[in-house]
């Protein structure tokens, strides 16, 4: 029964038409503050509700002060794992939220954060591999965002130790992995091959045109991303509203980026 709990769920965060999604993540408020794009979460949420997004993540802050009860409605996803950047180690990320709290509030999925690679790298595996096990017990889909992160990853854009990365959340039973974009659609041909599950890509650090933004995802979809979580170059954007419309004509209509750009 809780297969079909996944499945469920799953098409409420990823289109069962065309298989992929578009997620924007909210939970930067836990880890660097209130900052722009994010001082209120309720519009925030609306305005890329109102582009086509498909799912919301972040934390329990999020469902209690701004997930709908009006406009267009969006999936939810609830983020378990934290660190802030005050912390004297942002990479080490904890368990803050229980799956089942999750649950209690209406998660359409949960999310958790694991840095590979990082000095408590065993820590944190250690509690994905036990999440991933209450998330198949209870039937809610799980995405990890696995990123290479520590001592020994000389680059955190690397297909080298990204596919690494994105191998480890499949290989301990999640439904999705978010991880980074490695540059080129060649290079991240070779994360989707070498990943079981769906991956999607971060958008990372904010971009420095919009065209940019476009080509990125529309190389990744084209070598088999199922879709993008992308936080700040979203929330972030003059209109975040017209961006998400035009991501989303890209993921699931395989808009060029020269056809999305003249999206109204």
């Amino acid at each position: 029964m809780s297969k079909i709990g996944k499945k469920i769920r799953l098409e409420r965060i990823i289109d069962r038409r065309t298989k992929r999604t578009v997620i924007v993540p909210m939970d930067h408020g836990l880890t660097v503050g209130p900052i722009p794009g994010l001082i209120d979460l309720a519009a925030a949420v609306d305005r890329v509700a109102e582009g086509g997004a498909n799912a919301v993540l972040g934390h329990m802050g999020l469902p209690m002060h701004g997930h709908r009860g009006y406009g267009r409605d969006v999936g939810l996803i609830v983020h378990l794992s934290a660190s802030t950047s005050l912390g004297p180690d942002s990479n080490h990320k904890v368990l803050v939220t229980a799956v089942e709290d999750a649950i209690r509030i209406g998660a359409d999925a949960v999310s958790i954060h694991v840095n590979v690679g990082a000095d408590d790298e065993a820590e944190m595996l250690h509690d994905l591999g036990r999440v991933a096990r209450r998330c198949d017990l209870w039937g809610i889909p799980l995405l990890a965002m696995m990123y290479p992160r520590g001592p020994r990853v000389k680059s955190e854009h690397s297909v080298e130790y990204v596919k690494h990365a994105a191998r480890v959340g499949a290989e301990l039973g999640v439904d999705i992995v978010k991880t980074n974009y490695t540059g080129t659609p060649e290079t991240f041909q070779d994360v989707v091959k070498g990943c079981q599950v769906p991956v999607v890509i971060a958008g990372g650090p904010k971009m420095d045109t919009e065209a940019d933004l476009l080509q990125m995802v529309y190389d990744a979809v084209g070598v088999g991303a199922a879709g993008i979580s992308i936080g700040r170059n979203i929330f972030q954007a003059e209109d975040p509203t017209l961006l998400t419309r035009r991501l989303c004509k890209i993921v699931h209509e395989n808009f060029t980026p020269e056809e999305a750009i003249k999206v109204k």
